[in-house]
């Protein structure tokens, strides 16, 4: 695995070729993890003189006006996802080469994109556009891919003309390796960052007559991220409590009517502002995020920046996070979830010890200051292996 230092010294300190522009690509720029992430990649780099630019392929969303007025250009491809239509497949071929006329005419030193369908579609045009370095996110396990052959073969083609894959965890690089039989040079780990405002003290939320103490988890509903096996373990837990789920999605139904049956008090929030999801976790007796699967989560980030104890299945690299810094059960597990939220709530020293551990590791390692230096170094350094090749 490629180590990273945090240096990042000026390229006459270094000896490195300079870093001048960097191109950063992703389907869309919604309220996700990965977009976030984007996000404060983007206003990092163009704080530091760094010309920077976003380029989403299908659509914009709530983070582009925010990077505009920082002076982070966004340029949106609008793309069609490939259908049932034959003209489908004609569409994305001409939105293709915009992109590539797009990349031959700015000539960043670096394209990087982010998930699935920005790394497949992108990096034949970045090749194609004489990109000198072109890197490839990886965000998540492999086991999205599972069962289809086609989308498989599309991702190792491309690994084949990147120059480097960054993993935000070290589960998702051994993963991606084992998956793809990659050496360990062709992978770099970079956890993802928090801004600031992740560690500012913050008013609780105002919550009307829980039954108990607060746990709250921060997810969408959608079925991978286990919130049902959270529904059940409320029900197994010694002191009732009161759950409050910050997201939406398709399990929404499903979960209302398994509380109503578990007689749980269950508060359904919907989607919260990334200002408004501090106050929550301020509020939080605990928080708990009982996925089946991650890469990293930013929930959990976000829960250690505030200080909070956390309950968590070791998923992906939920484990790098917590061990030691909170409580980790296997996924799936709804008695040893409901075992770690009694041993917690029973034990406010406990909760006190570990929220502080996880806010003191997210101070020493997961900032976005941090994450910014980490790719601006990487991207030295392979901008200056391909200057001295």
């Amino acid at each position: 695995m490629r180590q990273l230092t945090d240096s990042v010294a000026a390229p006459a300190e270094t000896g490195l070729a300079p870093l001048r522009s960097v191109a950063l690509i992703i389907g869309q720029l919604g309220l996700g993890g990965a977009e976030k992430q984007v996000a404060l990649l983007a206003l990092g780099l163009h704080r530091r003189g760094i010309h920077t630019r976003v380029i989403t392929l299908f659509s914009g969303g709530p983070r582009e006006d925010d990077l505009r007025a920082a002076g982070v250009p966004v340029h949106n491809l609008g793309l069609r996802r490939l259908g049932r239509n034959p003209a489908d497949a004609a569409r994305l071929a001409i939105g293709l080469g915009r992109l590539t006329a797009h990349l031959r005419r700015d000539r960043p030193d670096v394209v990087h994109s982010f998930l699935y369908h920005a790394y497949v579609l992108a990096t034949p045009p970045a090749r194609l556009a004489g990109v000198r370095v072109v890197v490839a996110g990886r965000r998540s396990l492999g086991t999205y891919l599972e069962n289809r052959r086609l989308a498989q073969a599309a991702q190792r083609a491309v690994t084949r003309r990147t120059d480097l894959l960054i993993a935000n965890a070290y589960a998702v690089a051994d993963d991606t390796r084992r998956r793809e039989g990659l050496g360990g040079d062709r992978l770099a780990v970079v956890y993802n960052g928090l801004p600031d405002a992740a560690f500012a003290p913050t008013t609780p939320a105002d919550l009307p007559d829980p039954v108990g103490p607060v746990v709250v988890c921060v997810a969408n509903l959608h079925d991978y991220k286990g919130h049902r096996h959270l529904l059940d373990a409320a029900a197994l837990v010694r002191t009732p409590v009161t759950l409050v789920l910050i997201g939406d999605g398709t399990e929404r139904a499903a979960l209302a009517e398994q509380a109503d049956r578990l007689g749980i008090d269950l508060r359904l929030l919907g989607h919260a502002s990334p200002e408004e999801v501090p106050a929550w976790l301020a509020r939080a007796d605990l928080v708990v995020l009982p996925s089946l699967t991650e890469g990293m989560s930013n929930a959990v980030m976000e829960a250690m920046a505030a200080g909070r104890a956390i309950v968590a299945t070791d998923v992906g690299g939920t484990g790098e996070l917590l061990r030691d810094r909170g409580s980790l059960v296997p996924p799936g597990d709804p008695r040893a979830l409901a075992h770690a939220i009694d041993a917690l709530l029973d034990d406010p020293g406990e909760r006190l010890r570990v929220g502080t551990a996880a806010r003191d590791f997210a101070r020493e390692h997961l900032t976005a200051e941090a994450m910014v230096r980490r790719h601006i170094e990487i991207y030295r350094e392979l901008v200056a292996a391909k200057c001295a090749g």
